[in-house]
């Protein structure tokens, strides 16, 4: 199974920042490999210094899960089928500002997690750096 190079997360983190910058944000940017090891990380200037730990945790999210952390957030709810995920893995975090990076046949290589503006922008950011360019072949 390929991973995500650092050289691909560098490019795409780059992109991240510049979103970013246009949406006046100040963010840290997480991305993962397939196994939810960090691969690269940012943290801009003017980012708050306690969403360090929640980007990374909404990138692990979305890796383990392959799919965006707020897609389970109902899931965990009381009476869902994964009700209190988030006691039982510290790495979890099931809101909104992660996704996970595909190859070009759709197999999941990693996941970016976004933290440090609203939900929107966070989310906003986490989909340019996604989305790459066409890195991922």
């Amino acid at each position: 199974m390929r991973s995500i190079t650092q050289a691909e997360a560098a490019a795409r983190v780059e992109a991240g920042i510049a979103k970013s910058r246009e949406l006046g944000a100040g963010m840290n940017i997480a991305i993962v490999d397939a196994g939810g090891h960090l691969v690269q990380f940012v943290r801009m200037d003017d980012a708050w210094l306690d969403s360090i730990n929640i980007a990374l945790k909404k990138a692990r999210t979305a890796a383990y899960f392959r799919t965006a952390p707020d897609a389970i957030g109902e899931s965990r709810q009381l009476g869902g089928t994964v009700h209190g995920i988030e006691r039982g893995t510290v790495d979890l975090i099931t809101f909104g500002g992660g996704l996970p990076i595909l190859d070009g046949a759709g197999r999941v290589i990693g996941a970016v997690g976004v933290s440090g503006g609203n939900l929107e922008q966070d989310h906003a950011v986490a989909e340019v750096v996604m989305k790459g360019s066409s890195l991922i072949s």
